[in-house]
């Protein structure tokens, strides 16, 4: 059976394609996508089973990153996808994950700009992109690309870091989880960048504790630009993080601490 969507990405760059192909999977079916975790077996020759993979497939979903460009497999797979795009045998379609330009030769394409939209905006837009339809709205869970660590955990003050991993983050807006109240906390962002922000009496209803937001003001998140925030004791009363929400969404994302 010949594959519908063909995932042409490096194997280090799994963090952000598994997500794009497990919902591909529960909307057409396992047999109608070629991604190799579950596409290439033990004992099955890679080379065959991607040439297999790429004889006839509707749609070949390109994920450019800095890795991807440089390995001369994924090279080999968009390449001769591009050369049938140009026949009319099969749509390439480039998906941006990292802050690299796009080829030149793939700049004829409209892409779909992952890195600068995130993950939940860019799988909708690749599911459109099948489905031949812009109604279809998926409710993806799983991959988190926002993380936050401690980088300092002293008595009287704490230091945090929000970092995405893979992707811009484009609405750089938090609600620090705090079991304190307004006047015993005060915050510095980023070494006095400038930032909106506001208290909130118990505003999640499943977390005991109160919300402190943060907004920095002109500059979004990338992975190679965290968000560091500095919690200081403003009075006798210890600072008690309680967690990390990712602004205001219905319903609301708690961002995974991890390194700790």
């Amino acid at each position: 059976m010949a594959h519908q969507i063909f995932l042409s990405h490096k194997h280090e760059d799994k963090p952000v394609v598994e997500p794009v192909a497990i919902r591909l999977k529960e909307i057409f079916g396992e047999e109608a996508i070629f991604y190799d975790s579950w596409s290439i077996k033990p004992g099955d020759g890679i080379i065959e089973k991607m040439n297999e993979g790429l004889t006839a497939p509707k749609f070949v979903f390109f994920f450019v990153s800095e890795l991807a460009l440089q390995s001369g497999l994924v090279r080999m797979e968009w390449q001769n996808a591009l050369l049938k795009s140009s026949r009319g045998e099969t749509r390439l379609v480039p998906v941006r994950i990292g802050n690299v330009p796009m080829p030149e030769v793939l700049k004829q394409n409209l892409y779909i700009d992952l890195y600068s939209v995130g993950i939940e905006v860019g799988l909708n837009q690749i599911v459109n992109v099948v489905q031949g339809n812009s109604s279809f709205t998926p409710s993806h869970e799983g991959f988190s690309n926002l993380t936050w660590k401690f980088l300092k955990a002293g008595k009287e003050e704490i230091t945090i870091q929000i970092q995405a991993s893979h992707l811009m983050e484009p609405n750089p807006n938090f609600v620090i989880m705090l079991a304190n109240d307004e006047p015993d906390v005060r915050f510095e962002l980023n070494g006095g960048q400038p930032m909106l922000n506001g208290f909130y009496k118990r505003p999640f209803p499943a977390i005991e504790a109160n919300g402190f937001s943060i907004a920095p003001m002109g500059g979004a998140i990338t992975p190679d630009r965290p968000l560091v925030l500095k919690l200081k004791q403003a009075n006798k009363q210890a600072i008690a993080i309680q967690g990390v929400v990712h602004g205001w969404t219905d319903p609301f994302r708690i961002i995974p601490c991890v390194g700790n």
